[in-house]
């Protein structure tokens, strides 16, 4: 495996379309969007290597392609006939306006095989895979993560998955080394009765139980809770003036993945992930930040024992 490699499975990457009015003229930018792009993003910000899996199709992934590549990932494309997603939004009001969301089609049984084997490949050949999912729950079968993150574990791999409802039950029977969810996600899956500490604790301790190593739960405005190696902590990170809190979860997730791909401390890498999501948020940009802030902010991360 090489060093500070890290393989990112994004099976169902997005186009995204935004127009903003910044002063007294109209802007449009046109950007890859996803969860797995905004990680990978970040993760390069850090100066971390990606190997980035996907899938596109049709007149979108045509479009998707050369703004991906672009990103400085090191690109493996399974091309389908059908076609990728994407979306508009207006951010002239100053908030978020959806025009149009187009999820893209469902993959087929031989584009979820040929994107497996690609991952596969990849992810056995870097110290850390991160599983991401899809905008819909309808593209991407559930039980493809299930095999990634078995077959990549059961192989030396460690595994990072950011995975809610059936994409994240799927996955924990692999043994992933790290989970990160976010507390609106534990509540809507039934895994936490409420956003209260002790709720989501349990919630955590359940996460560890099922199969992932360490787990990790973001609370927006509040601090984090994670369960380390068996053990209870609070993360409390500087509160920072929010420009789009949109991205912030997956900034974590790849602050996460960045100091693991290192072979570095847990808690550290914790650190690091919370450092991440609080400066994105500062940001018009998903997935952006520059790797001196985020470590001038992990000095001011904590983590208290509970």
């Amino acid at each position: 495996m090489g060093d500070d490699r890290v393989m990112v499975f994004a099976p169902a990457p997005q186009l995204t379309i935004t127009v903003e009015q910044p002063a007294d003229h109209v802007e449009i930018h046109v950007h890859p969007g996803g969860q797995g792009v905004w990680q990978a993003r970040m993760l390069v910000n850090l100066g971390v290597e990606v190997v980035f899996c996907t899938t596109l199709g049709g007149e979108l992934g045509r479009v998707l392609r050369p703004l991906l590549a672009a990103e400085d990932v090191d690109l493996r494309v399974v091309e389908r006939e059908m076609s990728s997603g994407g979306y508009i939004h207006d951010r002239r009001a100053g908030q978020r306006e959806e025009i149009a969301d187009v999820p893209g089609h469902p993959l087929s049984r031989h584009d979820m095989d040929e994107v497996y084997d690609v991952a596969l490949a990849a992810g056995l050949r870097t110290p850390v895979s991160v599983l991401s999912g899809p905008s819909d729950p309808s593209i991407v079968d559930a039980d493809l993560y299930r095999r990634l993150a078995t077959d990549l574990g059961a192989h030396g791999g460690r595994v990072v998955i950011d995975l809610s409802g059936d994409y994240l039950s799927a996955a924990l029977p692999g043994r992933p080394a790290f989970v990160k969810v976010s507390h609106e996600e534990l509540i809507a899956d039934g895994r936490a009765a409420d956003d209260s500490e002790a709720a989501l604790l349990a919630a955590l301790e359940s996460l560890c139980a099922d199969g992932a190593g360490s787990a990790l739960v973001s609370r927006a405005g509040a601090g984090a809770l994670a369960m380390l190696d068996g053990k209870p902590y609070r993360v409390a990170a500087p509160r920072m003036e929010a420009v789009d809190p949109r991205g912030a979860g997956d900034s974590m997730t790849a602050g996460v993945a960045a100091v693991l791909a290192r072979d570095g401390d847990l808690r550290d890498a914790v650190r690091t992930g919370a450092a991440a999501g609080a400066l994105n948020v500062t940001r018009h940009g998903l997935g952006t930040g520059h790797a001196e802030a985020i470590a001038t902010l992990t000095e001011r991360v904590t983590l208290e024992a509970l």
